[in-house]
């Protein structure tokens, strides 16, 4: 199992998303959670999944210097792409509002990256689910947005929420992508990193 394959190994998690924290203790992978602040400002001439890319990557910046041998660092970014723009989190209700009717009765994609970063090494993946709304109503994301307060998430919306439960159709990808990391991706990635060494 991946925990026996770690076990040498110290991981830090930079992130402060408990759904992300939670994949990891669901992977029965101990964790060490440090966070920094970073200023999530990416180049604009970046597109799809150029922006979480750069983005997980720029969260490991101010770590760099502070990694030990046996360390794991692990950055994560999420965006969702619509219309050719990328969605982060909203500042406010207005912006959650004009988010969720954008993303009403479309599709679009839910990308996360994931960058791993030791003493030596730096490696970046990333998923990509295409997620389809229905229609809401403005009675619905109104609703949404006052019981559930969705400022913490890119798109303005928690697949695992109510609006996830009512409003989306269908999706092509990776659940846990949208939730807010490709687990499989990372179990997967964890084991290469180590196995190469």
């Amino acid at each position: 199992m991946l925990s026996e394959v770690l076990k040498d190994y110290h991981i830090i998690l930079a992130s402060g998303s408990p759904r992300r924290q939670q994949f990891f203790q669901d992977l029965g992978l101990k964790v060490e959670i440090r966070l920094k602040e970073v200023e999530e400002i990416y180049p604009e001439r970046l597109r799809g999944s150029d922006i979480p890319d750069y983005l997980a990557q720029l969260k490991a910046l101010p770590f760099k210097d502070e990694l030990r041998e046996k360390d794991i660092l692990i950055t994560s970014d999420t965006v969702v792409w619509h219309l050719n723009k990328a969605l982060g989190k909203p500042r406010n209700r207005e912006e959650a509002f004009g988010m969720l009717r954008s993303l009403s009765g479309k599709d679009h994609q839910v990308i996360t990256s994931v960058c791993f970063t030791t003493k030596q090494m730096q490696k970046t993946v990333n998923s990509v689910t295409k997620v389809y709304f229905d229609e809401l109503t403005e009675g619905e994301i109104t609703y949404y947005i006052d019981t559930f307060k969705p400022y913490d998430k890119a798109g303005a919306y928690g697949i695992q929420e109510w609006i996830g439960l009512t409003g989306i159709r269908k999706i092509e990808g990776s659940y846990f992508n949208v939730v807010g990391l490709p687990v499989h991706q990372v179990y997967r990635s964890l084991h290469t990193l180590v196995e190469n060494k």
